[in-house]
């Protein structure tokens, strides 16, 4: 009798799925048994800018300072060992006198201090040239017992002819936490030659930072790295919309998990591309804290990131004990700084802040206060000119001392707000370059370039914007960039007069600005061949003025009107704040 082939195969199938179950069960048990984790903790200061004094933002409300930063960065190690502290470019230049007048050394020392663990370059680091910075790094970078703090390094993986001009510069440094290898990667923003004076890069050429990033990545990912980050000096321009050169680097990558950005004072955080963008605040008015959980997997660089905290942190000095070694390592400087800095050149009869009229910190956007006086003061030290123009981006800090005395300035308590001193050292606060003052003769074409080039990037906040002194005059923002200027009148000292000026090449005017400018710094024509020097810094004209006037009366005159031809509709006029 036959047997149903059913029957013949079913010891056979018992078989099989007994061996399938078998095989089965330690697969599941290992399938939920989880991988190792461990949390990277990630610190940002953004463009710092040697910010080693405590900033007082009114209220009692002081922020920020090397010391309170060291005090900070210690608790966070404290509490997460696996931490890198990281700046992404101009960690020192257009500094405060604690560090500019000693050649940004105590900029450093300070990073030292504060555990700094790696840095990239933004255009700031190149103010005094390629010599100057190489010192810099290699002071950041000993191992030299008597130099105090930690060292650090600085990456930047987008520079063309580096290695040539440098030494101890990277495109990239491997960090390893407990088997993940997190590999830091440094871009330079690109248009940093154009916001330095000329020859200060040496031979140094900015690449295309985001085929420079991808690179850097594949050279990393075989060495091991399995977590990506990008530290560079690119910001948003945009605060509602968060564009920018920032996000639009962001948007090109890929494969990365984080992206810290600088250079433009915005506070910003935004998921692009499955990595966290974020920027801080400048000069420690806030710093980052970002935790990544990541997942350790078996194989070389099967680590991933599956959770990521970021939290912007604002240092109030109030809530630690500062870093009594910072002030330690500041006070010989602070001695030799006294005698000069807190001699009173004048007085101003309102406070005269950075900002501007229309109430940005940077004064960016429109007529300021301190542009008034600072090009008032070109003209004043020039007589033979008719115009002065100067770039916002060279005015650095409020030119009255605060009413609220601080023990780290070099101003003393202010009694009176209608009479407010001014010393030298607020004046080379605002003038921190050494540029010198300059006059070059043109035409009235020329001049009306030069006014172009001043608001060719509004509605953005740029350091080109134009202060003016001798001129007011007017643009359309709804025009197309190159012909924005629909005229200027004369300013006879105290307003605007209703003599128009010839903006042609009929024309010709004597103009007074700075030799930045005069060298095509912030994309201005080049006239540097047809400058006049007489020697003086545009900070030694600034306090003359000062001191010659005895008290300053600054008024906001008109001498930048904007208009808007397509009315309510974008680009829109910024709108001063009444």
């Amino acid at each position: 009798m036959r047997v149903a082939p059913s029957r013949r195969r079913r010891p056979t199938m018992l078989i099989v799925g007994l061996v399938v179950a078998a095989l089965l069960v330690p697969f599941s048990a290992n399938a939920a048994r989880p991988f190792p984790m461990t949390t990277i903790r990630i610190l940002d200061i953004s463009d710092w800018h040697a910010q080693l004094d405590p900033q007082d933002l009114g209220s009692g409300n002081i922020v920020g300072g090397a010391g309170a930063l060291s005090a900070y960065f210690a608790q966070e190690r404290a509490a997460q060992p696996n931490t890198l502290t990281v700046t992404a470019g101009d960690d020192f230049g257009a500094s405060p006198p604690i560090s500019g007048f000693f050649d940004e050394v105590p900029a450093i020392l300070g990073q030292r201090l504060m555990g700094i663990d790696i840095g990239t370059f933004g255009n700031h680091n190149f103010d005094r040239g390629i010599d100057h910075l190489q010192d810099m790094i290699d002071l950041a970078g000993s191992t030299a017992p008597a130099v105090v703090g930690s060292p650090f390094t600085y990456v930047s993986a987008n520079l063309t002819r580096r290695d040539a001009n440098l030494s101890g510069v990277k495109d990239y440094q491997i960090f390893d936490f407990s088997g993940t290898k997190v590999a830091i990667i440094g871009i330079t923003n690109p248009e940093a030659p154009s916001l330095v004076f000329p020859g200060s890069f040496g031979t140094i050429v900015p690449s295309d930072p985001v085929a420079a990033a991808m690179r850097a990545q594949k050279a990393a990912r075989k060495e091991g790295a399995s977590i990506f980050i990008v530290i560079t000096h690119m910001g948003i321009t945009e605060r509602e919309s968060g564009t920018g050169p920032l996000t639009d680097f962001a948007s090109k990558l890929r494969g990365f998990h984080m992206i810290i950005g600088d250079h433009t004072d915005f506070q910003f955080e935004a998921t692009i591309n499955g990595a966290l963008v974020i920027e801080n605040r400048s000069k420690s008015l806030t710093y980052s804290r970002t935790d990544l959980v990541v997942e350790q997997r078996p194989g070389k660089s099967n680590h991933r990131v599956v959770s990521t905290t970021n939290t912007f942190i604002t240092p109030r000095v109030a809530d630690v004990t500062p870093d009594p070694a910072v002030e330690t390592m500041l006070a010989p400087y602070r001695a030799l700084l006294a005698p000069i800095l807190s001699v009173v050149q004048g007085t101003a009869n309102k406070e005269v802040p950075r900002a501007d009229a229309c109430g940005r910190a940077d004064g960016r956007l429109c007529e300021s206060l301190i542009g008034n006086v600072v090009t008032d003061s070109m003209l004043a030290h020039f007589p033979s000119a008719d115009v002065a123009i100067t770039n916002s981006g060279g005015i650095r800090a409020d030119l009255t001392c605060p009413l609220a005395d601080s023990p780290t300035d070099f101003c003393g308590p202010q009694a009176d707000p209608t009479d407010i001193e001014v010393t030298r050292g607020q004046t080379y606060a605002v003038l921190p370059f050494g540029n010198f003052a300059v006059t070059i003769d043109m035409t009235g074409a020329e001049l009306k370039a030069m006014l172009e080039n001043g608001v060719s990037q509004m509605p953005g906040a740029n350091g080109r914007f134009a202060q003016v002194a001798g001129l007011c005059f007017t643009y359309d923002i709804a025009l197309a960039a190159g012909s924005r200027v629909t005229g200027a009148v004369v300013h006879n000292g105290t307003a605007c007069t209703a003599t128009p000026l010839d903006l042609t090449g009929a024309a010709s005017y004597r103009v007074a600005m700075n030799d930045f400018m005069a060298f095509g710094g912030d994309s201005y024509p080049n006239f540097a061949a047809r400058q006049v020097s007489d020697g003086t810094t545009l900070e030694e004209a600034l306090a003359s003025f000062i001191r010659d006037n005895e008290q300053i009366t600054p008024t906001i005159q008109g001498r930048i009107v904007c208009a808007d031809s397509n009315g309510a509709i974008a680009p829109n006029c910024p709108v001063p704040v009444p």
